[in-house]
């Protein structure tokens, strides 16, 4: 054969290898219904935006079940790349010993432009370590607002442009609507012990818990019964009794009761307003969370809550390189928009938030603006909110001890003295178990040195 004839040949050949297979990229996530498929859209506009990556996004349930599943096979050959978890199990992966890589360090691996000073200070500091830099990336951020019904505000003689600023205030109000025979329930929630004593703890700059509210290491003790909590418990305790708030349940049961137009007025997530906006038949309002004006500074901010994306340990280079191409891609301004106007859920840089309040030429939606005010409120000591391991057990118990007032079964100072004393026997078992495991605390901390 001829030489021209070989270099064809071998032209052709090279033409018709086929091309380099994607890096493949395992993301579990907790979102289901209609939050599912908006993930799913958005992992297929990032693979379709580029060639040597693919995302597979696969469900694994509850968030509880989803932190689960990824624990029980991290550092394995089944685990995942990517693991969305909840903010309530931040602290399950810290204590989990070399699970994940780092953001911080994932990112500066890469090749990928990322700045964090550029995340909302309130994200940025939640998944943050004690030195300031991020171990995960916010995800499906949200905070505790205040939804009320203007249209019952105005049956009730109330002004709707003016909800009410401090729980006072709101008192005057759910009196206003019994007496008027506005709606049948005055105020209920979500969420009671995020809201009623996490958020509203941080709102007033007080704490959860000592070491920094667990952010500082081991030897946590929980703080919560003071004088600010058992005041506003004392206060709901009084208005169960007389029938102006409706406690619905410990999770989102009170939302269903506010969209409905039973309940006027409703604490829960900034998340929940797309859900709200569609099945509500009347004029809806966002306000910021009531606060009590007699503790000095308040209100400061509220907790960035929802979830964030970790990259799990023990994966190939190529993979990390991807992972940290995908991150990139969701940190983009007009993804982030995009998924903030689609989801509920708040966009979580400073670029992406001035872009989404022109977007469309209608700016952000109310939730939005005001979950990014409280957000940006003062930050105080107690601003990051408890980074505690059993803190989903916390909240039950919290919530178990919270149902006894409502039913007027407890003192408000009773209650939560029984939460801070079974939450602290929690804690030390939890420590113990975890010590018997690696008798040296700070071993799972050495990765990210």
């Amino acid at each position: 054969m001829r030489l021209p004839a070989i270099c064809a040949a071998l032209a052709a050949c090279a033409l018709a290898r086929p091309a380099p297979a994607a890096t493949e990229i395992q993301f579990w996530h907790s979102m289901s219904g209609t939050l599912g498929e908006r993930a799913v859209e958005l992992v297929e506009k990032f693979n379709a935006s580029q060639r040597d990556v693919r995302v597979i996004p696969v469900f694994k349930g509850s968030p509880e079940e989803t932190t689960a599943a990824g624990l029980a096979v991290a550092r394995t050959l089944g685990a995942p790349n990517v693991i969305q978890i909840a903010a309530a199990d931040s602290a399950n992966m810290l204590a989990a010993n070399n699970a994940f890589k780092p953001l911080y360090r994932l990112m500066a691996e890469s090749a990928e432009k990322f700045d964090p000073k550029g995340l909302l200070p309130a994200f940025r500091d939640s998944y943050s370590d004690d030195r300031g830099r991020m171990l995960s990336l916010p995800f499906n951020g949200a905070t505790a607002v205040f939804y009320y019904n203007k249209d019952v505000f105005r049956n009730a003689r109330l002004d709707p442009d003016k909800p009410p600023r401090t729980w006072q205030e709101l008192q005057v109000a759910a009196l206003a609507i019994r007496d008027g025979d506005a709606a049948p329930c005055g105020l209920t929630t979500d969420r009671p012990a995020w809201i009623h004593v996490e958020n509203l703890s941080a709102w007033h700059n007080e704490p959860i818990a000592t070491r920094a509210d667990g952010h500082a290491g081991a030897g946590v003790k929980l703080v919560f019964n003071g004088e600010l909590l058992i005041r506003h418990l004392g206060l709901l305790s009084s208005w169960a009794k007389s029938e102006i708030f409706t406690y619905a349940g410990r999770a989102n049961e009170g939302e269903s009761r506010f969209s409905k137009g039973e309940c006027a007025m409703l604490t829960s997530s900034s998340a929940a307003y797309v859900d709200i906006a569609r099945n509500a038949n009347f004029d809806l309002g966002v306000a910021p969370l009531p606060h009590y004006e007699e503790f000095p500074g308040a209100p400061y901010a509220t907790l960035a809550a929802g979830g964030s994306l970790w990259a799990l340990a023990g994966k190939k280079p190529a993979e990390y390189k991807g992972v940290a191409r995908f991150f990139a891609f969701l940190m983009r301004p007009e993804v982030q928009a995009e998924w903030t106007r689609r989801t509920g859920f708040l966009a979580i840089t400073t670029a992406a938030v001035d872009l989404a309040r022109n977007f469309g030429g209608n700016g952000l939606r109310p939730d939005s603006e005001v979950a990014m005010k409280q957000l940006s409120g003062r930050r105080g000591l107690h601003s990051r909110g408890p980074r505690l391991v059993p803190l989903a057990k916390i909240r039950t118990i919290i919530n178990e001890e919270l149902e006894a007032v409502w039913a007027q079964n407890k003192t408000p100072k009773d209650a939560l003295d029984a939460a801070v004393e079974r939450g602290n026997e929690l804690l030390r078992r939890d420590e113990q178990a975890r010590e018997a495991i690696a008798p040296d605390r700070h071993r799972s901390k050495r990765h990210l040195r």
